[in-house]
């Protein structure tokens, strides 16, 4: 077993103690936040927000700029979509899951196209292009950026884009050293799995409670 651990921890060898511990505490809130979304519970964004934030200062620290604008985005989009999600459509009901409508779908590519090309400008301006990781970031950024978009406003499709994201994830970030984060990955794409089942079960119905 000792070769094993040896060969897969090796990543860690000559990182700070504390950005494993807070990579840990990142994974750990990062893994509730998508389990509460699969639940459709509206705990997804508090828990997302702390993730997110541990993130964005590892991310800065190891120069991957991409990722670090995803977990930006995701929390300036967590506050937004913790406002959606508790609004109230009539007197007792909260904002139901739907489908998005082809203006949103529009909109989603719009988002898409969008982001690689300011992703792209960024690593241009950075000079960031030293690696093959960092074409594929940009792809997996706009991914990322479409469905947490989706999922603030409670739509079917944002499972797609997570799914997608997060197979692509799951070899990228074991390649750039980021193991429990690789393995965080893995988990995520299981539970958008079975989140679109749910929520597709769910579609439509309207919310008396945001805490399922």
């Amino acid at each position: 077993m000792s070769p094993i651990f040896d060969w897969f921890f090796a990543q860690y060898a000559e990182v700070p103690t504390h950005l494993i511990v807070l990579e840990l505490i990142g994974v750990f809130f990062g893994f509730l936040s998508v389990w509460f979304s699969k639940q459709d519970n509206i705990l997804v964004y508090p828990t997302g927000i702390i993730s997110t934030a541990i993130f964005v200062y590892i991310l800065a620290v190891y120069g991957l700029l991409g990722d670090m604008m995803i977990n930006a985005y995701y929390f300036v989009m967590s506050i937004y979509g913790w406002y959606i999600w508790t609004r109230k459509v009539d007197a007792t009901h909260y904002t139901p899951i739907t489908k998005a409508t082809k203006t949103e779908n529009k909109q989603s590519v719009y988002i898409f196209i969008a982001t690689l090309i300011f992703v792209f400008a960024v690593y241009e301006f950075f000079d960031k292009w030293n690696s093959w990781t960092a074409y594929v970031d940009t792809i997996t950024t706009a991914i990322f950026f479409v469905g947490m978009w989706l999922m603030a406003k409670k739509k079917l499709e944002n499972w797609i884009y997570w799914i997608i994201g997060d197979l692509i994830s799951v070899p990228l970030y074991f390649y750039k050293g980021l193991v429990f984060t690789s393995f965080q990955y893995l988990l995520f794409t299981i539970i958008a799995l079975y989140g679109y089942r749910a929520w597709k079960k769910n579609l439509n119905i309207p919310e008396t409670s945001l805490l399922n």
